[in-house]
């Protein structure tokens, strides 16, 4: 599974950094996680430079995708010719957006009128975008998810594992992850959020296992 982690000019560390890496628990699977962006280096919203692994190209051929958010989100969702450059197909493809990523999400036409979920500061713009916003840390429809707030990455990572992987897998991810002392009750809070938008032979195999 190669992954594109849409990072942007002004993106947000948390939701790109703790996707990317609780994702990456998964390369003994073969699974890859890429920073991707528009150009070589991008500096975060408190200034962090980082280099790119994959140009914004990638995001077409990767299995799946996360969009995270960041200061200049709205300027981006403006910039026609940025946005052409990122082609998505829910038909093949994971995609999830964080925050702010909603709003781009919407802009490429993948949200439509289906409730998606968003920062607090983001949700007037989502909602003048046209969408629904609900007041909840993540939801999917099919292929397609969103979360709401900066520590809501790891449930974006965990939808994505479950789905590609398992639920055992996305279980483990997060555990390993977890606070110590507290590993038991941060994965069971975690996976509350996202099995109920998990396809139902999924869960159903999961607890027959």
């Amino acid at each position: 599974m190669q992954i594109a982690v849409l990072t942007f000019e002004g993106f947000n560390e948390l939701d790109s950094f703790v996707a990317a890496g609780i994702l990456n628990r998964m390369k003994t699977a073969g699974w890859a996680a890429h920073i991707t962006s528009p150009s070589a280096r991008v500096t975060s919203m408190n200034g962090v430079t980082v280099e790119s692994q994959k140009p914004l190209e990638f995001a077409e051929e990767a299995d799946a995708v996360l969009i995270g958010s960041g200061m200049l989100t709205r300027d981006i969702a403006a910039d026609e010719t940025l946005l052409s450059r990122i082609r998505l197909d829910p038909s093949r493809q994971l995609i999830g957006a964080q925050c702010s990523g909603t709003l781009l999400l919407a802009k490429l036409g993948l949200v439509g009128d289906l409730p998606a979920c968003t920062d607090l500061t983001t949700r007037p713009w989502v909602i003048e975008a046209g969408v629904k916003v609900v007041d909840r840390p993540f939801i999917a429809h099919g292929n397609v998810a969103t979360a709401g707030g900066c520590l809501a990455s790891q449930y974006l990572a965990a939808w994505m594992i479950a789905r590609g992987r398992s639920l055992q897998a996305a279980q483990a991810a997060l555990h390993y992850v977890a606070p110590v002392g507290e590993k038991a009750v941060y994965v069971e809070r975690a996976m509350a959020a996202v099995s109920p938008f998990l396809r139902s032979d999924l869960t159903a195999s999961a607890e027959n296992a």
